[in-house]
């Protein structure tokens, strides 16, 4: 059971609100939720409902117009723009629908670019990169092309490129969204399996054995928080990491 001391994540009537002309869009209302380290959660509502608001709301990708977001117990709407951003380079990784590679260079170098925008030095960056590759199962791959990658290799790759500066927390939107059964299957057990090594990980998913193989759903619709608990951890959604392709590795 999770402490207060493992608190990551806890916002305070967290509400984001658009204006569309004249009228007044309420994307998010009032969304008070906890994470804590290591767990996997999921948060799930229909099209429309303000998952993806949250989940940017999180990020620091989108401000919320009220409400409060502590961050290990710092208030972190309070830090100026400049901090803002380097907070997201420290403690945050992303993981999108589309994993959005360099498709003209190579793992390595893909893995690189956060590591430069952190202002990491040359000589560590290999071994970061290596151990984040690791971690995915993707190590053999380390100076492919990101266009000669599966589609499942490439999401794992941009899983890796997430984990590069040993971010607390992975946000992940739709990650699974653009792979066939199978990789969905290896890409939760590769998550699940960050969870269990001490990473938090919060994606938004709309399919509902993805959010099941979750420690945690929140439920979202009309843009408030509607349920948030344990439904239970489904073991059907492990899979062996294939072995390498010989034949991509010519």
């Amino acid at each position: 059971m999770a402490t207060e001391s493992e608190l990551i994540i806890e916002t305070r009537d967290l509400s984001k609100e658009y204006q569309d002309g004249t009228n007044v869009i309420r994307a998010l209302q009032n969304a008070s939720v906890k994470v804590y380290r290591g767990e996997m959660v999921a948060i799930m509502g229909p099209s429309g409902s303000g998952k993806s608001t949250l989940l940017y709301v999180l990020g620091l990708l989108h401000p919320p117009t009220s409400g409060v977001y502590l961050f290990k117990g710092k208030n972190i709407l309070e830090y100026t723009r400049e901090e803002q951003a380097n907070f997201r380079n420290r403690e945050l990784g992303f993981v999108f629908q589309t994993c959005d590679l360099l498709p003209n260079s190579t793992v390595f170098e893909n893995l690189e670019l956060p590591l430069i925008y952190a202002e990491s030095d040359r000589q560590s960056r290999r071994k970061k990169i290596l151990d984040a590759l690791e971690l995915v199962g993707l190590t053999h791959r380390v100076d492919h092309w990101a266009n000669r990658l599966s589609g499942g290799e490439r999401q794992r790759a941009a899983i890796a490129r997430a984990l590069v500066n040993n971010p607390s927390l992975i946000l992940g939107d739709e990650p699974t969204g653009q792979l066939d059964q199978m990789n969905t299957e290896i890409v939760v057990d590769q998550l699940r399996s960050l969870s269990r090594q001490g990473f938090t990980v919060v994606l938004v998913t709309h399919e509902d054995d993805i959010g099941h193989a979750c420690d945690r759903i929140i439920r979202i619709r009309d843009g408030c928080v509607v349920s948030d608990g344990t439904e239970g951890v489904t073991e059907n959604m492990v899979l062996p990491v294939p072995e390498p392709d010989p034949a991509l590795d010519n």
